[in-house]
């Protein structure tokens, strides 16, 4: 059986957020809730400071944790925590609420998880550089183009189109926005 779960948003004090996020792991531990609270994220990116010389890593989101959680649906029919994983989180030092209306934690939806790389994406992909692919994307949906580079890391794909008037363009695509051409 597959458990349902959902990203929320922790408000932290800022410049607490590795505290809090060892905190609620730790009484994720101490009170055996490893399987209603599966993970605990700080988005972090590196930047070369170029004044040292030297990689730094830096938070994208200043006061905000981002917590996974094992969800059921409520009286309304849509993904909530439970009340004992709410108090748990809630009520752990450094937390000042979750991201939503009124406090109420109001989980991410899979794009915006997606968006901010919370969590990636496998897309098995059936094509190789040089192959000729048909793009099933919004904007050039019918074109077909020869992929020039794969780039698995970051989910995504170089084609080279034959666009208007003949003129190739170069374009960059979502691995799953292109398929193999027949």
């Amino acid at each position: 059986m597959s458990i349902d779960t959902r990203w929320y948003v922790v408000h932290t004090y800022s410049g607490y957020e590795n505290k809090v996020a060892t905190n609620i792991e730790k009484m994720v531990e101490n009170r055996r809730m490893q399987d209603q609270i599966l993970e605990v994220k700080i988005p972090t990116e590196i930047v070369t400071d170029v004044e040292k010389k030297k990689e730094v890593e830096r938070k994208l989101f200043p006061g905000y944790v981002l917590v996974k959680v094992a969800v059921s649906p409520d009286k309304d029919n849509r993904p909530a925590m439970s009340d004992e994983t709410w108090l748990l989180i809630r009520n752990t030092r450094g937390v000042t609420g979750f991201v939503g209306p009124e406090n109420k934690a109001i989980p991410l939806t899979d794009e915006e998880v997606i968006r901010l790389g919370v969590e990636k994406r496998s897309v098995e992909v059936s094509y190789n550089v040089g192959d000729t692919v048909n793009i099933i994307d919004e904007i050039f949906d019918g074109f077909s183009g020869v992929v020039e580079e794969i780039d698995l890391d970051n989910n995504m794909v170089k084609v080279t189109v034959c666009a208007l008037f003949g003129k190739e363009t170069t374009v960059e695509l979502e691995l799953d926005q292109v398929e193999l051409a027949e």
